[in-house]
């Protein structure tokens, strides 16, 4: 789908045209309804390179997170441009009530925090990508703690599956989300609708790492490249210049880039 194709067009009950990749009743009902309830809380978002979304095979998405709101944001975004979105997402969120059977039944991947089954996720998108599925995974892994909520310090855990995978990488930056609904009370919560922008961009070159998914070096350096690409997709949402450097949670400062692996 091109992105010239204006933004409030698009919702008027036209995500069939504009969608046609399989998927099954539930993920095709749900995004309509997700949409209006969206737009509660937010103007109609800028979107920007959805162009640059492989229209079909598998891809792995990597935004910023800023809010509990943007997976709901990002996901609309992919949805409306053609793309049905897999998150990896808290496996606390699959046992709530009416929630959790949603997401079950819109294939999205729970993640266990803790324990042996930590890493299950990783390989149930594996499988999801070798289906030829669109994965999204947030490499920072919670909302950011940047006091001015820029990208902070990479997991590890899309440079292994894009190094394992083969899958493009394709960074987003978004912004607008946390002044919807504000994370860990950083602002006061209001009912003026936020102005969202979602900056989509290229593929990012991964080649130099190939099949280096065990190579822990490899992995590291492909994770601040990663970094460095959403941080690209968030100055130009927020039309602002990040910090040099980047927040490392464990430490509670900005580290150097080549560092800022967690």
């Amino acid at each position: 789908m091109s992105s010239s194709v204006p933004v409030k067009r698009l919702y008027r009950g036209e995500l069939g045209r504009v969608n046609v990749e399989p998927t099954n009743r539930t993920f095709r009902t749900l995004v309509p309804g997700v949409h209006r309830l969206a737009r509660i809380l937010t103007q109609t978002p800028t979107w920007r390179g959805g162009e640059r979304l492989p229209a079909t095979g598998p891809a792995i998405i990597v935004p910023n997170h800023i809010s509990s709101l943007d997976p709901v944001l990002v996901g609309e975004f992919l949805a409306y441009n053609g793309r049905w979105p897999h998150f990896l997402a808290r496996a606390n969120l699959f046992d709530l009530p009416v929630l959790g059977a949603l997401l079950r039944d819109a294939e999205q991947i729970p993640v266990q925090r803790d324990g042996r089954q930590a890493g299950d996720a990783l390989g149930e998108a594996a499988r999801s990508l070798q289906a030829g599925q669109v994965i999204v995974i947030y490499p920072e892994g919670t909302i950011t703690f940047d006091p001015d909520e820029w990208p902070m310090a990479a997991h590890t855990g899309a440079a292994r599956l894009a190094l394992a995978s083969g899958a493009p990488v394709i960074p987003i930056g978004q912004w607008g989300a946390s002044f919807a609904l504000p994370p860990r009370k950083i602002r006061p919560f209001t009912l003026r609708r936020a102005a969202v922008t979602i900056d989509c961009g290229a593929p990012v070159d991964l080649s130099e790492f190939a099949g280096g998914a065990d190579d822990r070096h490899a992995v590291r350096a492909a994770s601040v490249r990663i970094m460095d690409a959403i941080t690209a997709q968030v100055e130009l949402a927020r039309g602002a210049k990040a910090p040099t450097g980047r927040w490392q949670p464990r430490l509670k400062r900005r580290v150097p880039r080549i560092e800022a692996v967690s």
